[in-house]
This record gives C-alpha cells, sequence and structure tokens, in this order.
C-alpha cells in the first residue's frame, strides 16, 4: 500500500488513526498548496476528485475519503479497533461520525473556504462567499449539540476512543487555527479537547 498525504484536517485523521493503530506504510507528500492535487498525474492516476489523503491498494485501485480509509485499515489492522468490535459498537462509531461530519466538519470546512480561504479555493471549485457567516454559525451550532450529549464520557462515544474522536479532533484543531475557536462556554468539550490533546497521535509531525 502507500499512502497520499499533505496537510489539511482530512489527512490528518488518517494520519492520527494510523498511529493509533501502530501502521506505518510507504507515503508520498502532495502539495496542496502549489495545486500539486489538481493536475496530472495526481488528479489523473490517484483522485480524479482531486483531493488528498489517497490510499493506493495492493492490486492497484486506490480508496479516497477518510471514512471509508480509516474503515478499510481497521478491517485489515484490526488490533485495536477504532471503529468496533460487535455490530453495535460499529454501528454507534458511524452514527457518531456521520452527526459530526455533518453538523461541524463540512460546515467549518466550508466557512473557511468561502471566507479566510478564498484566496486559495476560489480559483479551484465554486465558491459562497455570502455564505460563509452562517456556516461558521451552523458549525458552532452543532459543537454545541455534541457538547450537551458528551457529558460525562471520556470519549465522543463513552468509554472507548474511535474514529469519531479523531474526527473531531481534527476538524476542531484546524478550525480553532482559522478563525473558528471552541467557545469555552462548551466545558464538555473543551475538556475532552484536552484529553485529545495529550494524546500523542495528536501532535502533527
Amino acid at each position: 500500500m502507500k499512502y497520499y498525504n499533505s496537510i489539511g484536517p482530512n489527512p490528518r485523521v488518517v494520519n492520527m488513526f494510523m498511529a493509533e493503530k501502530g501502521i506505518e506504510l510507504p507515503q508520498v507528500t502532495i502539495d496542496l498548496r502549489g495545486g500539486e492535487n489538481r493536475r496530472a498525474p495526481y488528479n489523473v492516476e490517484v483522485n480524479p476528485a482531486g483531493q488528498t489523503p489517497a490510499l493506493a491498494l495492493d492490486d492497484g485501485s486506490v480508496l479516497t475519503e477518510i471514512i471509508p480509509i480509516c474503515e478499510y485499515l481497521d478491517e485489515k489492522f484490526p488490533e485495536p479497533t477504532l471503529i468496533g468490535s460487535t455490530a453495535e459498537e460499529r454501528a454507534i462509531t458511524r452514527m457518531w461520525v456521520r452527526r459530526i461530519d455533518l453538523k461541524i466538519c463540512e460546515p467549518l470546512t466550508n466557512g473557511f473556504r468561502f471566507a479566510e480561504g478564498l484566496p486559495l479555493f476560489e480559483p479551484r471549485l465554486r465558491c459562497l462567499p455570502e455564505a460563509a457567516a452562517g456556516l461558521k454559525a451552523t458549525a458552532q451550532d452543532g459543537v454545541k449539540w455534541v457538547d450537551g450529549l458528551i457529558g460525562g464520557r471520556e470519549f465522543v462515544v463513552g468509554d472507548r476512543l474511535t474514529l469519531a474522536d479523531l474526527m473531531l479532533f481534527a476538524f476542531l484543531d484546524f478550525g480553532a487555527g482559522v478563525g473558528q475557536p471552541i467557545d469555552p462556554a462548551f466545558t464538555n468539550i473543551t475538556g475532552w479537547y484536552e484529553r485529545m490533546k495529550s494524546r500523542p497521535s495528536t501532535n502533527p509531525a
């Protein structure tokens, strides 16, 4: 296998996932700022969507999108699992991953792309600057909602670390660096965030 890495919260999720599981793979670093992901050979041979990360498999096929990449790695390297050991655990993890992706990750990321990131993204994709403030507020609504549900828990789903924690951390940490900090009033999230921050996997190399 070969892992195509870059800067950004999406590759960071997979990097953290592999670090937590002790997986080491050959890597190729793609220059996102230089637009390497948007031109050949990457957007022809690896990912036609021009996004990172990507995982080239031994049979020559390529997986893209962070959730299927992480699920594949969890099946190939099952210990320790970050998805779940039972059907019930896996379903709960996937439920939370979906919630976090829709309610926080997507609006937070597009809020950045359409505002602070506009000079970088405007030449590359359709941007809606008029939607930026609303998207950022939507992401904060999502954080508030999750904050109200995780009180008393060590991790998002309870007492086990999952992909949901890694996704939430990577995107909230990214948001904090681009003008979307965590509201200190969200005490459950801030406490969880500090615990996550102490994990070796969350410290970028």
